[in-house]
């Protein structure tokens, strides 16, 4: 794995836990991050989102307070905070499938499961690097592509046969935005 100079990259990251964001500090400090901003809830990081952009947002699911970090997702996805196609991290101890489909649906870009370690974090941010994924626009979806692999044998602009009635989508003219490193 290429190792990559993260000091000119900026991450945000929101976890209510004060032990798990003081970890998750350390372990991007030492993977070279410069730039990370730590909040404690939603409202801080919206507040935060408002006044500065990032390269990344590492977001744990369960928050305390009014809003989840599922909720934060959605509203970067919906363009109401920071940037519309922010790769997002999705960090959480639910690992049962629903919910990462769940995650998934909501428009996350990686999946991180706790417990973490330094090696894991440093793939979900390589895995956002190395293989941005192309954003789709549906009437019920905008976020990065779902699904993971390539299918070489498909040809054609749609993979469902409902794709076609549904006009509002980006088929093949959307290009991947690379991550700023």
């Amino acid at each position: 794995m290429k190792a990559y100079d993260l000091s000119k990259v900026s991450l945000i990251m929101v976890d209510d836990d004060k032990f798990m964001r003081s970890l998750l500090l350390q372990m991007l400090r030492g993977l070279g991050f410069k730039s990370v901003m730590a909040c404690d809830g939603v409202d801080a990081a919206i507040d935060e989102m408002r006044v500065s952009a990032y390269d990344i947002a590492m977001i744990d699911w369960v928050l305390g307070g009014e809003k989840s970090g599922l909720d934060m997702v959605k509203m970067i996805r919906k363009g109401e905070i920071g940037e519309r196609m922010l790769p997002i991290i999705m960090l959480t101890a639910n690992t049962k499938l629903a919910a990462v489909m769940e995650a998934r649906d909501a428009g996350i870009t990686e999946f991180l499961a706790k417990p973490v370690s330094a090696q894991t974090v440093y793939s979900r941010v390589v895995e956002v690097i190395e293989a941005p994924r192309q954003f789709v626009r549906t009437k019920s979806y905008f976020g990065p592509d779902r699904r993971r692999r390539k299918d070489e044998k498909f040809e054609g602009p749609f993979r469902r046969a409902e794709d076609a009635n549904d006009l509002s989508i980006d088929a093949g003219n959307a290009k991947p935005e690379p991550a700023k490193v």
